[in-house]
């Protein structure tokens, strides 16, 4: 598997988690200690990510459009893309970039960010 396809699959179990009640838990083991989510008006660290992420409703469907992989070394990479989604009815789009190091034997996510268009 490339990296490209490997950090779009943890994109899509990343979804998929917030499709259903796995967000929290999905999140938990996937962000850094350190890690920040960048949302419309708000920067938050991984303990207001994670309640946040707890506290929203589930995603109904999903889509990753046109995603593209920029290395940044052996140990980190950005992967951006572009998703369309559906929350209570409503549509979400938004350009997506989610920033990965590499922890010994797997990818975790440092930095998420979302810009809605």
């Amino acid at each position: 598997m490339t990296l490209l396809e490997t950090l779009v699959d943890l994109e899509h179990r990343g979804w998929q988690a917030l499709s259903s009640s796995g967000g929290r838990a999905f999140y938990d083991e996937i962000l850094t200690t350190d890690a920040a989510m960048v949302f419309p008006g708000a920067v938050l660290d991984r303990a207001q990510s994670l309640d946040a992420i707890a506290s929203a409703d589930p995603w109904s469907e999903y889509r990753i459009e046109d995603p593209r992989l920029v290395e940044l070394g052996e140990t980190a990479a950005l992967l951006t893309y572009r998703a369309e989604a559906v929350r209570n009815g409503a549509p979400y789009r938004a350009m997506m970039t989610t920033a990965y190091v590499r922890d010994r034997d797997r990818w975790r996510v440092a930095l998420h960010q979302q810009t809605p268009f």
